[in-house]
């Protein structure tokens, strides 16, 4: 079963979401998918990825809850599936390069922890968040908490978790779990995609390192570095030579 497409435009990476006769519900299987995906990716370094849908009206409704009976009822599936959805996710979070969410439509449970595991995410005027498995007698593994309290604080992230209502694109934009929002979304998102792009990949990378963890060490001798790097060495020359021209 695929869930996860990729493909490379320039230098982007494009990641769909392409199961809509489940409404982009995720199995266990797509998690280990998108794992590997990323993986490519990060061997490819495009500029950017873009997280998008394939399907219409629906970002993705979480997790298959057709594979929960059996997690009721194996509980070593349980682990498995914790694992995989930690991985699959992480390998998305984990990534280098900026990577954007293009929301439209409905984007509930896991959906939302997908989409939180990229750096931006651009809502289309129709895009819903919900955070629901309470409303399924369950709860959220803690990796997903931490980055929707990161995302939008604890108060709000509390509200999301503990009432399951969704919200639309205009609150959520207000709470900081949406950037951007857009008539379009993944137009929006491949034309700021594009925008990153056009600057120097390597330092891009590491403003994201930066933003992951201010106080990690190395981030001193990074930025020390750039000014050493081919990457500055062209482009302060080029602007150089606007400035003469």
């Amino acid at each position: 079963m695929t869930v996860f497409t990729l493909r490379f435009e320039e230098t982007l990476a494009l990641i769909g979401i392409d199961r809509a006769e489940a409404r982009n519900a995720v199995p266990l299987a797509g998690w280990r998918e998108l794992a590997v995906i990323c993986e490519t990716i990060s061997n490819r370094a495009p500029d950017a990825v873009l997280l998008r849908s394939e399907a219409a009206d629906i970002f993705s409704a979480g997790a298959d809850i057709g594979e929960f009976p059996s997690l009721r009822d194996e509980p070593a599936q349980r682990v498995a599936f914790r694992e995989a959805m930690a991985t699959g996710i992480g390998a998305l979070a984990a990534l280098p390069m900026p990577v954007i969410a293009a929301v439209d439509g409905g984007c509930f449970g896991a959906g939302v922890a997908l989409m939180l595991g990229c750096d931006i995410c651009v809502a289309g005027r129709e895009a819903r968040f919900a955070t629901t498995p309470a409303r399924l007698g369950l709860s959220y593994p803690g990796s997903d908490v931490a980055r929707l309290v990161d995302r939008v604080g604890k108060g709000f992230a509390s509200l999301m978790l503990f009432t399951g209502e969704a919200i639309d694109a205009d609150r959520a934009v207000a709470a900081g779990l949406a950037d951007l929002l857009a008539e379009d979304a993944g137009a929006a998102a491949l034309a700021l995609a594009r925008t990153i792009a056009r600057n120097d990949g390597g330092a891009v990378a590491a403003l994201k390192a930066v933003l992951r963890d201010p106080l990690a060490p190395g981030h001193a001798s990074a930025f020390d570095a750039r000014f050493g790097s081919a990457g500055f060495e062209r482009r302060m020359t080029e602007f150089l030579e606007r400035k003469r021209g």
